[in-house]
């Protein structure tokens, strides 16, 4: 086979690199010096390239139509909101995820976030290094509600979490697994039920346009007096502005974040100046196993799709397709 021209995006090391390269894949590494959060950037990089193993750059129109070569986008994660499906469509480039490999990394992180609020974090931390020996005593978690919003993989990893700690569960979920939520006892409930039980809201939607903003102005006020946000899955599904003002209130005692509206985060966000939110940089899904696993799954998924396979599971677009394969392109 003639050499397949594979940008990767993400991840300078990991076994992707061998499991291409043994079956005919050349590979390289896109840049570490600019910044592919902008589009012209990723068009320069990915301009010779086949396919790209992608991160959280955009897959705008704009982006898909400048780069005819392109044959396959292989998302290094389960979110794709920042790929335009329909461009992809029109385009004949295949969208892929990973499903199934990274749901444990974003429950302990989740509950990482969690704890650190529950306990007085990144406050503690501040105060002892100032010199300030501040001792407070703030609300067990253990016998305290968490309300799970989305029971997949990821809601589910963070349930039995919860349930370990003690925790009662509350869950909202539009198609539930009724064998899991039967095991570990959890109670499904309407959204708004949810929001105005739970001392802690962890969020695990989906990004979509129904999705967006389902944390918005209505939606913490309906939550508990002194609750918490949870956010690990999609920083759309929250409306930072109402989620500043609810912080700033009193309303909600704290958040925690691992995603963002705009990422990264600009320097200017007002959560930045809120000592009540405890932040990370969209990185609840690495884990060294997870990391390992996403781009193993990458690789395998790329080498079938030329060999002319179709790894329906991981497939995100191109749906009632036939006839697709890597050498010719194909129109929905």
């Amino acid at each position: 086979m003639s050499k397949v021209t594979t940008l990767s995006l993400i991840g300078d090391q990991g076994p992707h690199f061998d499991i291409l390269r043994s079956n005919g894949f050349e590979v390289d590494v896109a840049p570490r010096d600019i910044s592919l959060f902008d589009e012209d950037n990723v068009i320069s990089v990915l301009a010779d390239s086949e396919a790209s193993i992608a991160g959280s750059e955009p897959y705008s129109r704009k982006v898909i139509q400048a780069l005819p070569n392109l044959r396959a986008i292989t998302r290094s994660g389960v979110g794709f909101d920042r790929v335009d499906l329909e461009a992809c469509n029109k385009a004949g480039v295949v969208v892929t995820t990973t499903p199934g490999v990274n749901h444990h990394a974003v429950a302990e992180h989740t509950i990482a976030l969690l704890m650190g609020i529950a306990r007085g974090f990144p406050d503690l931390d501040r105060r002892v290094r100032k010199g300030h020996w501040n001792r407070c005593a703030r609300p067990r978690v253990m016998g305290s509600t968490l309300g799970v919003v989305g029971l997949g993989r990821i809601g589910q990893a963070v349930a039995t979490r919860a349930v370990g700690l003690g925790m009662k569960v509350l869950a909202h979920e539009w198609d539930p697994n009724n064998e899991f939520v039967e095991q570990w006892n959890i109670e499904l409930v309407s959204l708004v039920d949810l929001l105005q039980q739970s001392d802690f809201v962890s969020l695990h939607l989906p990004m979509s346009e129904q999705n967006r903003h389902v944390m918005n102005t209505a939606a913490f006020g309906r939550m508990k007096q002194g609750s918490v946000l949870i956010n690990t899955a999609r920083g759309g599904l929250v409306d930072e502005r109402a989620l500043c003002e609810s912080l700033q209130s009193g309303h909600l005692r704290a958040a925690g974040l691992d995603v963002f509206e705009v990422e990264p985060l600009p320097s200017d966000s007002p959560l930045l100046q809120l000592d009540n939110v405890l932040m990370s940089s969209h990185i609840a899904g690495l884990d060294i196993q997870s990391q390992h696993d996403m781009f193993a799954m990458v690789a395998n998924t790329l080498v079938e799709l030329y060999n002319g396979g179709w790894p329906a599971e991981c497939i995100q677009n191109l749906k009632g397709v036939t006839d697709w394969c890597w050498n010719r392109k194909s129109t929905v």
